[in-house]
Parts: structure tokens; sequence; C-alpha cells
């Protein structure tokens, strides 16, 4: 309570940023005391102008006018804060001073990343110092990761303790993205092997624990009969998160299996879709046709509130161990934006004022804040259900039939 700040909120004259200073605004308790932060004073003053005609006191929101490079003004702005949470992308451009200076003050930090090589970067970098100081470092609080990292770990508390325990994750979604996301995909592209040397250095790096198994193989393109779909490999940042989370907590059992995937009707569709990205891929490795592509959506815009309406996701999950099989789902209205701006503002709220495990350093969603964010969600209309278990012995592969 000596620092000023519960909660800032940087980045918040972007797109994502500005829906999630409207969902603070309207959800944030009467007496978190959060501040607005970004590069240029004009834009904060519009958003607060905004916000106060969602709630009238938002009126007299503190203003931090921060460039994302400056160390000491971040340095600054972590001492006076509880917790940051910040959207301000591509983070392996952008994001580093800032997670540095909440390392070095022990201030809780939260973003909405999905780049590997920045969180395994920032793993190197900062997750000794964070331990020593305090800090919890969580990335991925939107889409990625938090309804596969919560969504599994839902999952597995439904599942017997102590035993070898596989979940797939089946996603679908009708969505679209912004300016800034597109960079960002673009960026992570861009650089496979300076991502493969990030990862190969954290390994060495990084303690695993004794005894336990861990996995999150992708396996081949399948067909999931109970989906009636095709279960097509996701090359995204979702199954780390989860086997950081396993990795962490015992509850996952001796041997853990993840396998994260799209799930998509139609095999033509499925075939196409996998095309499609490859070859965004390849054309990211060009500079000229990365630019090309990037020019095509700039930053800082994104769907329009009515297109956020009509947008959706689920995911379905398959777990088993010890003779049982469960069946569970997550699902919400728009992932990138809408339910992406909800999951950020509640992590930065529970990392603020509710009842946590003690963890510190680079710690997932599901380790630093677990159930209570999960309670948060649903109170926010993002749905955990189990839809059925079966008890039955374990099968070495989920049902296809």
């Amino acid at each position: 309570m000596s620092r000023t700040h519960d909660l800032v909120l940087f980045g918040a004259t972007g797109f994502t940023g500005r829906l999630t200073a409207e969902y603070l605004a309207a959800h944030a308790p009467a007496d978190c005391r959060w501040a607005l932060a970004g590069r240029s004073m004009e834009k904060l003053e519009d958003v607060r102008r905004r916000l106060a005609a969602i709630r009238p006191e938002c009126a007299e929101l503190p203003l931090l006018c921060v460039d994302a490079s400056d160390g000491p003004a971040l340095r600054r702005l972590a001492a006076d804060t509880r917790v940051v949470a910040t959207t301000v992308g591509p983070y392996r451009q952008y994001g580093g001073p800032l997670v540095a200076a909440c390392a070095e003050e022990g201030t809780d930090y939260a973003d909405l990343t999905g780049e590997p090589e920045f969180v395994d970067t920032v793993y190197l970098r900062h997750h000794e110092r964070a331990r020593q100081t305090g800090a919890r470092l969580v990335h991925a609080c939107g889409f990625d990761a938090v309804p596969h990292d919560l969504g599994v770990l839902y999952t597995v508390r439904h599942l017997p303790e102590g035993v070898p325990l596989r979940v797939d994750g089946h996603v679908r979604a009708q969505g679209t993205f912004s300016g800034g996301t597109l960079a960002s995909a673009l960026d992570a592209f861009s650089r496979g092997p300076q991502t493969a040397r990030a990862a190969k250095a954290r390994r060495r790096a990084e303690q695993q624990p004794e005894g336990r198994r861990l996995s999150s193989a992708p396996g081949p393109l399948r067909r999931v009969g109970v989906l009636r779909s095709w279960a097509v490999p996701l090359p995204t940042i979702d199954p780390r998160i989860v086997i950081r989370s396993a990795a962490a907590l015992d509850r996952y059992g001796p041997d853990f299996h993840y396998r994260h995937a799209a799930a998509v009707r139609r095999l033509p569709v499925a075939l196409a879709g996998s095309a499609a990205v490859a070859a965004v891929a390849a054309l990211a490795q060009l500079p000229a046709a990365r630019r090309a592509l990037s020019g095509r959506l700039p930053a800082g815009q994104g769907p329009d509130a009515e297109q956020r309406a009509r947008n959706w996701f689920w995911v379905r999950f398959i777990g088993e161990g010890g003779g049982r099989r469960v069946y569970t789902e997550v699902s919400g209205g728009d992932p990138g934006y809408g339910e992406t701006a909800k999951m950020l503002a509640e992590s930065a709220l529970c990392l603020a004022f509710d009842d946590l495990p003690a963890t510190a350093g680079q710690v997932t969603t599901a380790v630093a804040m677990g159930d209570a964010l999960t309670a948060r969600l649903q109170r926010a209309g993002v749905r955990f259900r189990l839809v059925r278990t079966e008890d039955q012995p374990a099968s070495t592969q989920p049902p296809t039939t």
C-alpha cells in the first residue's frame, strides 16, 4: 500500500489497450487506485474522456506519459505500482525495458504476448531477479493462453490424482484481429532460428521436475470423432504455457501429456488452413513481403463493436487417466479483443487484490492465479463446464469414432 497505484495499464491508447481500459472502468472495484500510461498525453486524455462517460470518477484517473524505451522512467513507474498490465507489442521489440523494470522493482507484471522468443528471453534475463524481488512475471494473459492454461487445469482437477494423465485441447473460434496482432505474428514467423536458440538456452538453464515426465508433442493431423472434426496442430505458445504449468504443479501427475489443435469440421478446410499458415510464415522471411502484409492492417485498428459482438470461441478438452475420461469446455465471446481485454484486466485485478499462492519469477496464469482467476472469469461470463465423465479403462488414444 506504500505504492501510489494498485494497477497501471500501459499501452492504454492502443486498440486492445482502450478495450482493457473500458473494462476496468466498468469493473474495477471503487477502491482500486489505477492509472493509464502511454507515450502520448493527448491520446491518454482522449481515452480518459471516453472512460468518464462509462464511470464519471474516471475523469480523475492519473495519466502517466512514458515511452516504452525509456528505462529510467519505466523504473519509476514500476517502483510506484503494485501491478503493471501492458498491451504494447510486438513485445520482442517494445516489451523488454518494462518487464526489466518490474523485475527490478518487485512489481507484478501481466501482458498479452504470444511470442515464444520474448517469453524465453525474459526467463533467461529476468526470472532470477524477479524471484529475488518477489515480482510475478505473467505472460500470455489473453486468448493466448488463458482459456487453454486454465482449461487444462480445470480438466485435470476432474481426473484422479497421482496417475499418468493426458489432455487434448481443441479450439474453434470466429474472430478478427488488429494490426498489432498481425505485426506480432509476422515478427515471430520471421525469427525461427532466433526463437529456436532462445528455447534451447532456456532448456539448458531451466530446472526440470525430477521423477516426472512432461510432453506437448503436437502429433499428426487426426480425426476426432466425438467432435466430428479434424484436429489440426497449432503452432502457438499455448502448449508451452500448459507444460510449464504442469512442471510447476504436482496435480498434473507423474506423467503428463498435452496436445493442442484447432478443431476443423472439413478436411479440405483443414488442409487449406495449414497451407495458408505455411505460406504466411514463408512470406514473413522476406522483409518486403513482411512490410506489405503489415501494411494491410495498420497498428491501432481492429474490429468494431458490431463485429466483435458476432465473434465467439470454444475450447473443448478430452482428459484421460486413472480409468476415467472427462470432457470439459471453456467458451466465451470475441476471442481476440473483447475476451482478451477481459482476461488481461481480470488477471491484473487478481494479482492486485486476491489471496494467491506465494510465487515469484516468471510464472503462468495457472501457477500464479489458478482457481482465483478461473472464478473471476466465470463471474465475468467466460464459461468453464464439465460436459460429462466416463469411468472406463484409460485408452492410449482419445475417442475417434
